[in-house]
């Protein structure tokens, strides 16, 4: 028989899934890292192009102010640092900053690879030696142009200003996209080049002991050597060979400093800062910085999101918005204009902070236990000293101290179930 509707007993309703909050990063204390005695060396890494030149300024100048003597050393060749410091232009030694009312120091550089080279060889090789190399054309090149080399010779400088023990912290401004992180690589790097098959025969006649095994390194040098001055031409060869004979005594030193160097960034008192703004490109490259700095047991102190757009209040969304422009410009009264203008900005600030938060949001679902700082976009360039106050503010201030109380970990509020 069928079954009535009226006979069936009413089931309850499944209940309504709440809505899942947003993801919540932890929050990021710069204030507390550059402030600790403890922190020796922080490295800004990120795409190009998202303010880590600025970012690293501020965060020098915040420690300053702070009490430590730190030095800001920028790998990036772009004058956008002695800019921001009030300075011509910076060299390879470092050059304090007059930081009025400062209870520290402040001293800032840019990376020289060649002049960096130049004095290593100098400072490891006996004069004679010193000036053959400086002398090799192909030393010339390797030293101004030769691809990894800028980033081995930031391992070096690193090393020589965390040796001096002169700052009692380092800032690192690295180049931009991911050769930001190449220097990692130094190490290994070098360490294949020296070892490599043509490193050896290169430097077999030199390092050959004896008549027999002269003749050996000879015949297997110019066996090579046949072959490859069809391929670079003969006095590129030579060049190669009397540069690596040359420098063979200084092999081990370089790679003793560079694995050194590495071995100190993994090192307690390291931090690695990533800087991204929200835009999927540099997100996407901060995630792969991420994951990099994981996989290498590099410490991260967490994500500064540069360069957001909070709106100045959550309590009207970007649709009310609209929709109040729309009635104060059809009501015709004074000032109407002005109010539907004003509403229509608001509404664009929504909509841009909304987007700005979900791609937060998923670079936060992708890591949840790294720290994000948000920064407001500034008004202008950073170009001087109170620019760069303004930003170290935004760096350092408490994580809820803001005008309308959204924490520092996020651009919008919440969302909540």
């Amino acid at each position: 028989m069928a079954t009535r509707p009226e006979d069936v007993e009413p089931q309850p309703r499944p209940a309504r899934a709440a809505a899942r909050p947003g993801p919540l990063a932890p929050p990021m204390d710069l204030a507390e890292l550059i402030a600790d005695r403890e922190t020796r060396i922080v490295v800004c890494c990120g795409s190009g192009g998202v303010g880590k030149t600025t970012t690293s300024a501020a965060l020098a100048l915040a420690a300053a102010q702070a009490g430590r003597t730190v030095v800001v050393l920028t790998i990036d060749p772009a004058r956008r640092l002695a800019q921001s410091l009030g300075l011509v232009e910076l060299n390879n030694e470092p050059r304090r900053v007059d930081v009025p009312g400062a209870e520290g120091e402040l001293h800032a550089m840019m990376l020289d690879m060649k002049r960096t080279f130049d004095d290593i060889v100098a400072a490891h090789s006996t004069p004679e030696r010193a000036e053959a190399i400086l002398e090799n054309p192909f030393y010339q090149s390797l030293s101004s142009s030769f691809s990894g080399t800028q980033e081995y010779m930031a391992m070096e400088k690193l090393g020589q200003l965390r040796a001096s023990n002169q700052w009692d912290l380092i800032i690192v401004d690295t180049p931009p996209s991911r050769s930001a992180l190449d220097f990692l690589d130094a190490p290994n790097r070098m360490s294949r080049f020296l070892d490599g098959t043509m490193i050896r025969l290169l430097t077999a006649p030199a390092r050959a002991g004896g008549r027999a095994g002269l003749r050996f390194a000879s015949a297997g040098f110019m066996f090579f050597s046949k072959i490859i001055s069809k391929i670079l031409g003969g006095q590129l060869l030579r060049d190669i060979s009397a540069f690596v004979a040359a420098l063979d005594t200084m092999f081990g030193g370089f790679r003793e400093r560079a694995t050194a160097t590495y071995e100190l960034l993994r090192r307690p008192g390291t931090w690695f800062v990533v800087v991204a703004s929200p835009e999927p490109d540099a997100l996407r490259e901060a995630s792969y910085f991420v994951d990099r700095l994981s996989a290498e047991g590099m410490p991260l102190a967490g994500l500064v999101l540069n360069r957001t757009h909070p709106p100045a209040t959550t309590a009207l969304s970007a649709t009310r918005a609209e929709g109040a422009a729309e009635e104060a410009a059809e009501s015709g009264a004074e000032g109407a204009e002005v109010a539907a203008a004003a509403l229509r900005v608001h509404a664009e600030r929504m909509v841009v902070a909304a987007r700005e938060q979900h791609l937060a949001d998923r670079f936060t679902s992708a890591h949840p236990e790294v720290a994000v700082r948000t920064v407001p976009a500034a008004a202008g360039d950073v170009h001087d000293l109170d620019g760069l106050r303004v930003m170290a503010g935004e760096l350092t201030a408490p994580d809820a101290d803001t005008p309308t109380g959204i924490p520092r970990t996020r651009v919008l509020p919440a969302r909540r179930g």
